[in-house]
């Protein structure tokens, strides 16, 4: 059976390095259908749906598209609106109205939520409608997917700054904590670990929300590792969470904001890195203390660009055209690791998907759960691309003292 109609793309959520990739693969391949009346692109996700705020991407031309492709954060804006059921009934009816039979939303598990409530709102009426979820996160946690379209770029980003602050460290020591995205999983942080080349390279200790987070167990860490290296660089994950799954953030600050959705303000902020350098200055005596709070910077940096990670994204947005046209199927597109390394896409159930949040497997992470394991080094590899750059260190050998010896 074929369906006539519209197609509307949308992108929700935090924007990525790769995620217009996946907007220009539905669009170009959502054109070469003719039952594919026009390709329309809302503006703010869900918000411009509601709102009417269409382009239409059938009048854009292939070589903008292209352009666009290879550009970060998302082309059509985004949003953070989480829609209730009254909210998604709202967009189906102007979905509706615009003679809308294929639906494409590129996003986290909130956009899979998001696209299984319109899709059975269609369903209710009778409407003749396909609905797909495009998987979208630098975070790396959705459920059923080896790994996220986004994530690999990010992970880039992060894996590259630590290099660059391992180097500053080794030359400059002192403490650095580093605080890296990742409200619920540590895969992002945990790329901080891909800097390590030599045996004293830092990151020394890495921190996720997957393993709760002791005071007192990170100053003797830091302690130990200090006195070993003379320096110590830290990883840490915005959302570490207490052994009560209390963000340690509201712990150790007085006062900190909330969302729109009542979640803790992690990101934007430098509180968490001020608050653990005081606590290293204050305990352990240490002058030289510094951190960076990444923020935004790892989501669309323009250098740091996986070419697996855009060719992945390209490619699910894709197959979501596929199943939705020519199988006239609905669902979320998947991506399962099948080789050393190769990847194919599945659809899996919106369901299956939808307010779910994959974590950091236990082999991935080290005993101590203050670092992670070679096995999440192999499985990350792949993913940040070719040409990932490493550091060198000189091999000259010392010169004998003539004046104070050698002791």
């Amino acid at each position: 059976m074929k369906l006539e109609g519209k197609v509307v793309v949308a992108q929700g959520g935090g924007p990525t390095a790769v995620i217009n990739q996946s907007l220009v693969g539905v669009t170009l391949e959502s054109r070469k259908f003719p039952q594919v009346t026009r390709v329309y692109g809302a503006t703010n996700g869900v918000q411009g749906i509601v709102n009417e705020e269409f382009v239409d991407l059938t009048q854009e031309t292939t070589h903008n598209l292209e352009q666009v492709a290879d550009t970060p954060s998302s082309a059509l804006l985004s949003t953070r609106d989480k829609p209730d059921e009254k909210y998604c009934k709202e967009i189906f009816k102007v979905l509706k109205a615009h003679d809308v039979r294929y639906f494409f939303y590129i996003g986290g598990n909130d956009s899979a939520s998001t696209v299984n409530i319109v899709n059975e709102q269609a369903k209710l009426v009778d409407y003749e409608f396909r609905a797909i979820h495009i998987p979208k996160t630098i975070d790396n946690d959705l459920v059923l997917n080896d790994h996220t379209p986004g994530y690999g770029s990010a992970a880039r980003f992060v894996a590259s700054a630590f290099t660059g602050v391992n180097l500053d460290n080794r030359a400059l020591p002192g403490v650095y904590i580093g605080i890296v995205m990742g409200r619920h999983a540590g895969f992002l942080t945990a790329a901080a670990a891909m800097a390590q080349k030599y045996p004293d390279d830092g990151p020394h200790l890495i921190y996720m929300p997957e393993r709760p987070f002791h005071r007192e167990d990170f100053l003797a860490d830091v302690h130990r590792v200090y006195n070993k290296y003379g320096r110590c660089v830290v990883a840490v994950s915005e959302g570490i969470i207490d052994e009560r799954g209390v963000p340690v953030i509201t712990k150790m600050a007085k006062n900190i904001e909330q969302d729109a959705h009542g979640n803790v303000q992690l990101s934007g902020t430098g509180i968490l890195g001020d608050l653990l350098c005081d606590l290293v200055r204050e305990k352990l005596k240490i002058k030289r203390v510094r951190s960076d709070t990444f923020g935004y910077l790892q989501r669309s940096f323009m250098g740091c660009v996986s070419d697996i990670d855009q060719r992945e994204a390209r490619e699910v947005g894709e197959r979501a055209a596929h199943y939705a046209i020519w199988y006239n199927l609905d669902g979320s597109i998947s991506i399962q690791r099948t080789g050393f390394y190769s990847v194919n896409y599945q659809l899996e159930q919106l369901a299956d998907i939808a307010a779910k949040t994959k974590h950091m497997p236990k082999e991935f992470i080290n005993a101590a759960g203050n670092g992670i394991t070679d096995e999440f080094k192999f499985y990350l590899r792949p993913l940040l691309g070719s040409g990932f750059q490493v550091a060198h260190r000189l091999r000259a050998p010392r010169v004998e003292k003539i004046l104070y010896g050698n002791a």
